[in-house]
């Protein structure tokens, strides 16, 4: 039986420029879309046929309510979302460079998604299922307390944990603080998937060896490191697997990390137990999510750039 997806976390306002390679102070309009990490990555796994559940919290406004309708619009079951009056749903300006690449500057200190609670969670959704989450919540309190609770009762239901750290420096003030944080989440997953810039900020290290060397004391049963256009990298029972990347007319990188590891996931819940896919069928399923992300980046924004299943399946 295939699993479902249980994604916790932030969901956000993009502000998308409607001009690239001009800073944010040089944009004169934006383009309202739904983001958020682990919002998009449920998107990504219910675009596809996944059963996906988002747990988190949005302001009681019209932003909230736009995020809501965007996730449902995409599949997503948000039966676990919440709204209050206490904070405003979170807002990120983005500022797009010529090759599609981004900056951000957040409005969220603090926002709606970060006073969720370890109250606030059902554990019941967890049976059978992979949970997801990234580094920004673990930022923020409550919300960070309920990742607590959350993943330890996912380890005792038998739940794949997967963690992508996402890392945005720009919401912490101390970089040591920050890295000492995702490295202590780091050992509670199953799947890491960390890009290769964020591979340096995590480990402290300047070069790829030594960073992959320091990150294997923490015996991650399946590390992923994304590399952009020139593809991916999958660390699995000590033999590295490698698929190159597409090239692609990118508009917008906004979510394709998020697009990839979404998708992946939705191929891998169809198997019990991670460390027993096949080399072959993991080299499979990483082409198959370099398509989607590829396809994620040639338009813009996250949730609504993404293809369906239909759309995938014409270019497989």
């Amino acid at each position: 039986m295939m699993r479902h997806l249980v994604s916790i976390g932030e969901m956000l306002i993009d502000f998308i420029p409607d001009q690239k390679g001009k800073s944010l102070a040089e944009v004169k309009t934006f383009t309202k879309m739904a983001g958020g990490a682990p919002a998009n990555v449920c998107a990504a796994f219910a675009k596809l046929g996944g059963k996906a559940y988002f747990m988190g919290q949005v302001g009681q406004d019209g932003f909230g309510d736009f995020l809501i309708k965007t996730l449902k619009d995409a599949g997503v079951d948000t039966s676990y979302i919440k709204q209050t009056l206490d904070a405003k749903t979170a807002l990120a300006f983005v500022s797009l460079k010529e090759n599609g690449e981004r900056d951000f500057i957040f409005y969220r200190n603090p926002s709606a998604d970060q006073l969720f609670s370890e109250k606030d969670i059902d554990v019941d959704v967890l049976e059978h299922s992979i949970l997801h989450f990234c580094s920004v919540s673990l930022l923020g309190y409550p919300i960070s307390k309920m990742h607590e609770k959350i993943i330890n009762e996912a380890k005792q239901k038998k739940a794949i944990i997967s963690f992508d750290p996402n890392i945005r420096k720009a919401l912490s003030l101390d970089d040591t603080f920050y890295r000492s944080i995702v490295l202590d989440y780091i050992k509670h997953a199953d799947i890491v998937k960390i890009s290769d810039d964020e591979l340096f900020f995590i480990t402290g290290f300047d070069y790829k060896q030594d960073a992959l060397r320091f990150l294997s004391k923490y015996n991650i049963p399946m590390l992923i490191i994304t590399r952009g256009k020139d593809g991916v990298d999958i660390i699995i029972n000590g033999q590295t697997i490698h698929e190159d990347g597409l090239a692609v007319k990118v508009v917008d990188t906004t979510g394709a990390g998020d697009a990839w590891i979404g998708s992946f996931l939705y191929q891998i819940a169809f198997h019990d137990n991670i460390i027993d896919i096949p080399s072959v069928t993991l080299q499979e399923y990483m082409k198959i999510s370099n398509i989607f992300a590829a396809l994620t980046t040639t338009k813009f924004g996250a949730i609504d750039a993404m293809p369906t299943q239909e759309e995938l399946e014409k270019h497989l």
